[in-house]
């Protein structure tokens, strides 16, 4: 009787990568989520606990040490470091970078890959984000920081006219992100890149520990040739600030990483400039929601609290490391 020869084992076209960090749940269902709605791509799962204390490794090494690389840490390397040792162990031709936060929905990282055969040029592809109620949240991708974009944000006129392109030009107001665009920046919560032009570039820079990460790459990436791009066919949820559960602890982070990107990316004449329009960004705010929790606003008291713990940790955020 004539053996049967073993099918040859598929590799993997694509790596999806997850970095958890205190949100089990969450990132369960991320998990469960990306493995029922990937179907036509050969895929493997690799997942790095960044030492949570919420029983997330322990969760994760009992569900899904059978079917993907679960890594636990002893320490949080931050989200950048995490995800830079995650692609290290990847045989994927892609990498799919995937908040722990969120949940695939429809097909969506089949779809992203598509998109990315489709559209190779771009280098790094991105999908639309929904909120859990399946509204909009623009947080997918970006414009890329100028000194107009910090003026309004300094001035609180893209706060207050979030929909308007000319006042909110870094967060792209005004456009529902349907349709394919190209973008300067795709949100590292779907992040799609060849895993060889990852590996050119370098991954991400070690001097982000968390957010603007993905801006810093996709900067280098487009002084390489690439032209990101987006597709709302390739749709999540993503509920956001999940790992962050401070408030002026996240902008802190996310002020010193902005702070970084400006450092690397601005042309000497302006950097100044920037870095001074980004420090007046708390400050600026702090005042008006004093002003405005004087008048009775309740909430308003409650956002100047936070942003006077900001401004009086400048001496964390606003030195930048050469």
């Amino acid at each position: 009787m004539l053996q049967q020869e073993p099918e040859p084992v598929q590799s993997p076209k694509l790596s999806i990568i997850v970095i958890s960090y205190n949100t089990r749940e969450m990132t369960l269902k991320a998990l469960d989520t990306a493995f029922a709605q990937t179907r036509d791509t050969p895929f493997e799962m690799i997942v790095i606990d960044n030492a949570s204390t919420d029983g997330s490794a322990e969760a994760l090494q009992e569900k899904y040490a059978d079917k993907a690389t679960v890594m636990c840490l002893d320490e949080n390397l931050g989200f950048a470091a995490a995800n830079n040792l995650a692609a290290k162990e990847a045989t994927g031709d892609f990498l799919l970078l995937l908040n722990p936060d969120t949940e695939v929905l429809d097909g969506a990282i089949d779809k992203l890959v598509a998109f990315a055969d489709a559209y190779p040029e771009a280098g790094i592809w991105g999908g639309r984000t929904l909120f859990a109620d399946k509204s909009l949240n623009p947080t997918s991708c970006w414009s890329n920081m100028t000194l107009w974009s910090l003026t309004s944000q300094a001035l609180g006129f893209s706060s207050m006219f979030r929909r308007s392109s000319f006042f909110n030009p870094e967060g792209m107001g005004g456009w529902d992100r349907e349709g394919i665009r190209e973008v300067d920046v795709v949100t590292g919560c779907f992040f799609l890149i060849r895993r060889d032009f990852w590996n050119r570039l370098d991954g991400f820079d070690k001097a982000f520990f968390m957010y603007a990460e993905e801006a810093d790459l996709c900067a280098r990436a487009a002084k390489a040739g690439a032209k990101p791009m987006v597709t709302s066919e390739a749709t999540i949820i993503h509920h956001g600030g999940a790992s962050e559960t401070i408030q002026s602890d996240k902008l802190v982070r996310l002020i010193k990483a902005k702070m970084t990107l400006i450092h690397k990316h601005f042309p000497p004449a302006t950097r100044g400039i920037a870095m001074t329009l980004m420090t007046l960004w708390p400050l600026s705010r702090y005042i008006a929601h004093q002003l405005l929790g004087w008048i009775g606003r309740a909430k308003s008291r409650d956002a100047a609290k936070v942003w006077k713990s900001v401004w009086q940790r400048r001496n964390i955020w606003s030195k930048v490391a050469d």
